[in-house]
């Protein structure tokens, strides 16, 4: 018959340090205003200023009716698209 090995608890997890080892931790929270120029961000107040400077031209131009139609237009697409993309920023932004 084998003889069994002993082994002590000692021997297979060695005592912890008694002083713990100096680590340097830096923690920041990345918030820049340079992330507000974000591509999609951009396209899409993009497009909402030319549609914008489109009805001014339009309204200069004395074409009254188009004009009534773009704000009907403008009055529900401008806030849907700003918490869009308000909604999008906080979403894709990391904090």
């Amino acid at each position: 018959m084998r003889k069994t090995k002993i082994f002590t608890f000692p021997k297979i997890f060695p005592p912890p340090l008694t002083r713990p080892r100096p680590f340097r931790a830096y923690s920041f929270v990345p918030f820049s205003p340079l992330a507000m120029l974000d591509p999609t961000i951009l396209t899409i107040g993009g497009i909402v200023l030319g549609i914008a400077l489109i009805e001014r031209i339009l309204e200069r131009w004395g074409v009254i009716d188009l004009v009534d139609q773009f704000a009907k237009v403008m009055r529900f697409i401008l806030p849907v698209t700003f918490y869009s993309a308000l909604i999008y920023f906080f979403a894709t932004f990391m904090f």
